[in-house]
Formats: structure tokens, C-alpha cells, sequence
């Protein structure tokens, strides 16, 4: 393997990087990348940049139009997917798309925004695999019931939890969590320890990252998404001194992470999530 040249690429040795982005520009010049993250407020500027195709939109549009989802929502989302459809050539592993945020409290709703979105894939490219589908959920309750339902349907739907803040979140979630990394990095050590003590195959995601030192410090963390001015930056930057990562020479004793077991009781979970970290989780998330 050759000696990595950048900090993009010394990064890309101990971390599976993916970009934070709906703009088909950043893979094409910067990766490779394995999965695209997104969310509405990456979509709504990237659609003012590219507006969607408006007669595949219309088109589109009929085909899904239902009494039950206003016309503007769908549209929305067909956007959202048009704009992940295209990345999807230029990225080896998942293309994410949020479901609607106003529907988090909600499990019904989330399951079937979800279903909704890999239908929309299916319309719009008939061939395009959807095993490679990740939904994006809010890490409410409802939310990571969610998660767990679409991850055990059949076939299986991919999620990734969103606005974590703590452990009780984290051990209630799918296919990958996506920590608040602004509140504490620590949190993704935590959670990708606790998945390593107990055998749990969710991986850690972080993003919403505003530095490269930032990043960096996160080295050794399952995956990790970065917007397309840090990647740049990264890029340009020469791995002549190798940042300290809060991954780096640390250890796992045994029971330091205990399992935690919430899904058959919503009781135990909302006390448990209300008193950790005296209650700043449950104010963080609404």
C-alpha cells in the first residue's frame, strides 16, 4: 500500500470516509467515497444550484400522487432521490435520504415515509439496487422503533439514527448512529466501544464535523462523513504530521459497557434518556 501523501488520504486508512453532500461534483473530483449522507437543508441548496428535471418531476409525481401526502412533499422527496440517484454512480456504498423531520414523533409515519422513499427509487430507476437504501431517522423513541421495524422488514431497509446524545439512544438504534459530535467526540468512542463489548454490528457515523482537526481527532471511528470544504481541505493538506485521534492506544476493559436492553419497555427508556447526562439529550433533541 502506498504511503499516504494527505490527510484525506491517511484518514482513509483507518476510516471509512463518506461525503456530506448532495453534489454529484464532490465524488467526481475528491473520491472515492463509500456512502453519501444528506439531510433537507443539503438538498434545499443543492436544488437551488440544480433544479430537478421538471417533466420527470411531473411525471414522476402522477405515478406516486396520493390523497394522503400533499403534492409539495413528494415532490420534495422525488427531488431528494433524483439528486442521491445520481451520486450513486460515483460512490461504492449507500446513498442516504432523511425522511420528513415533522414525522418524528411518529413511528407509523416514519416506517411508511420510509417505504415511500425506496418506492420513489424504484420509479425512477427500476434498476437501481436497493439494498443500497439507507433512511435517515430522528433518534426519538418513535424513531428508533422505527429504525429497529424497517431493519427486521423483509426485505430489510437500511437506517442510519440521527441526533444521538447519548449511550441510552445508541443502544436502541439500526444499521448506524450518527452521534452529535459537537456536544463531545468522546461520545463516538463511547458508542462504537459499547457496540465492540456487546457484539452489536451498528456502526458509528459521525458528521456535522466543522474542522479538520476536528475530523482527525476521530481517526479509528467506524465511518465518517465530511462536507465538501473540509474534503478539499483535507485534500490539499500533507500527512507530514499524523494528528492525535481520541481512538488512539485506548483500550476496552471488560464491563466498562454493559449492555442495555429498551426495546419492550418505553418506560425504562424515557427515564433512563431523561436522566443522562442530566437530561441535556432530551433537551438537545427537541
Amino acid at each position: 500500500m502506498a504511503t499516504p501523501q494527505t490527510l484525506l488520504q491517511l484518514l482513509q486508512t483507518r476510516t471509512i470516509v463518506d461525503c456530506d453532500t448532495m453534489d454529484v461534483e464532490c465524488p467526481k473530483a475528491l473520491g472515492p467515497f463509500v456512502d453519501c449522507t444528506s439531510n433537507q437543508a443539503i438538498a434545499y441548496f443543492q436544488l437551488q444550484k440544480t433544479p430537478p428535471d421538471a417533466l420527470k418531476l411531473k411525471e414522476t409525481l402522477s405515478l406516486l400522487r396520493s390523497p394522503e401526502i400533499p403534492d409539495a412533499e413528494l415532490a420534495v422527496e422525488i427531488a431528494m432521490v433524483s439528486l442521491q440517484l445520481e451520486i450513486s454512480k460515483y460512490v461504492t456504498g449507500f446513498v442516504h435520504v432523511q425522511v420528513n423531520p415533522y414525522y418524528s414523533y411518529s413511528s407509523s409515519k416514519i416506517i411508511s415515509n420510509s417505504h415511500r422513499i425506496v418506492k420513489i427509487f424504484q420509479t425512477l430507476d427500476k434498476t437501481f439496487d436497493t439494498k443500497r437504501i439507507c433512511i435517515k431517522i430522528p433518534s426519538t423513541w418513535e424513531g428508533l422503533l422505527a429504525c429497529r421495524t424497517l431493519e427486521a422488514s423483509s426485505p430489510p431497509i437500511a437506517t442510519l439514527a440521527t441526533t444521538l446524545f447519548t449511550l441510552e439512544q445508541a443502544a436502541l438504534a439500526g444499521r448506524f448512529v450518527d452521534p452529535f459530535v459537537a456536544q463531545a467526540l468522546a461520545l463516538c468512542l463511547d458508542f462504537q466501544n459499547y457496540y465492540k463489548a456487546n457484539a452489536v454490528s451498528t456502526q458509528v457515523l459521525p458528521a456535522s464535523l466543522t474542522s479538520t482537526d476536528e475530523v482527525m481527532a476521530l481517526a479509528g471511528v467506524h465511518h465518517i462523513t465530511i462536507a465538501p470544504s473540509l474534503l478539499q481541505l483535507l485534500a490539499s493538506m500533507p500527512a507530514t504530521e499524523i494528528p492525535p485521534s481520541v481512538f488512539d492506544g485506548l483500550r476496552l476493559e471488560p464491563g466498562t459497557f454493559p449492555l442495555l436492553s429498551f426495546v419492550q419497555d418505553e418506560a425504562a427508556y424515557r427515564i433512563a434518556f431523561t436522566r443522562s447526562g442530566n437530561g441535556e439529550g432530551e433537551r438537545k433533541l427537541r
